[in-house]
């Protein structure tokens, strides 16, 4: 048997048929960058990488923080830090009349990315 063959026998059809839903609408809502919104794009996709990156690093914080390992100090400054990159983000979106559900794209079977 072909290892690129599904056998429906072993998974139900909901899951098979939720599976294709998913791959179409990741399909049609991925970045469409074309000649005429490039710059458009381009800033969709430098926004989502580093609001994921932005999350990625606040959820390291917080179990820094909830895990003891920093001290006051470094506990302000990252918060402060923190605070600015959101606002910054903000800012950054505005610019580009971008929302957040702009930045959070579908990835397919994999999910939304944020």
């Amino acid at each position: 048997m072909s290892e690129n063959k599904i056998l429906l026998n072993s998974v139900p059809v909901d899951e098979v048929k939720e599976a294709i839903e998913k791959i179409e609408n990741a399909v049609t809502s991925r970045i469409n960058a074309t000649p005429d919104n490039a710059d458009h794009g381009l800033a969709q996709l430098v926004l989502t990488l580093i609001e994921l990156i932005r999350k990625l690093v606040e959820k390291q914080a917080i179990r820094r923080v909830e895990g003891g390992s920093l001290s006051e100090e470094e506990i302000e400054r990252l918060g402060e830090t923190l605070m600015k990159l959101e606002n910054k983000m903000e800012e950054l979106k505005k610019i580009f009349n971008l929302t957040d559900e702009d930045l959070n794209l579908n990835l397919g079977p994999l999910g939304d990315l944020m």
